[in-house]
């Protein structure tokens, strides 16, 4: 890839990360680039298709593949500990806000495939250590399926509210919340009646 294609890749998905894919303009990616809009035709068919090629460069893409999950020590709360931080150590703020501008029904067909990459790769990695858990006699059968979804799910809600409101909605760091949730799941809520 030339410099020119990749300085106006580069301006389009900051521009779909700051302002969402509707939102910006040609003329925008043309001028955050350095580029006219002539320049910007002659290299890509359109907004859609830099976008799309934008998505296939590993930068712009969530850097998670279940390989970022081999530190396991078959202990559940220190294993716990480690999958959500992976998680959140590469699901960046500005990775947040690009998979939430490449929404837009007119690019989430071909986009969504790739997003959806980074919660599969969290949830089938998650459920085959599970599966090992319980291969080693530390975890009676349950439905992991719904477990890992649970996990991931408190591992994203932290991840997305971070990026969306930083600390102006709780105060909690990412290592305690870390630390806290894993306790909460391993030990339940302590109710009594």
């Amino acid at each position: 890839m030339d410099e020119t294609s990749q300085k106006i890749i580069d301006a389009t998905m900051s521009l779909v990360r700051d302002k969402g894919y509707v939102a910006m303009t040609t003329k925008d990616i043309a001028k955050l680039a350095g580029v006219n809009e002539c320049t910007l035709f002659r290299k890509f068919k359109s907004k859609k298709d830099i976008v799309l090629n934008g998505m296939e460069q590993e930068k712009w893409r969530g850097n998670l593949t279940p390989d970022v999950f081999q530190n396991i020590k078959w202990d559940l709360a220190a294993d716990l500990e480690m999958f959500m931080t992976e998680y959140m150590k590469r699901m960046t703020p500005d990775f947040v806000r690009l998979s939430i501008g490449l929404r837009a029904p007119q690019i989430y067909e071909e986009t969504a495939p790739l997003v959806i990459k980074v919660p599969q790769a969290f949830l089938s990695s998650l459920i085959e250590y599970f599966k090992g858990m319980e291969q080693r006699g530390k975890l009676p059968h349950l439905d992991f399926e719904c477990l890992a979804m649970t996990i991931f799910s408190s591992t994203f809600g932290y991840t997305f509210l971070s990026a969306s409101f930083e600390d102006h909605l709780s105060q909690i760091s990412r290592e305690e919340y870390i630390r806290q949730s894993v306790q909460t799941f391993i030990n339940g809520i302590p109710y009594r009646e």
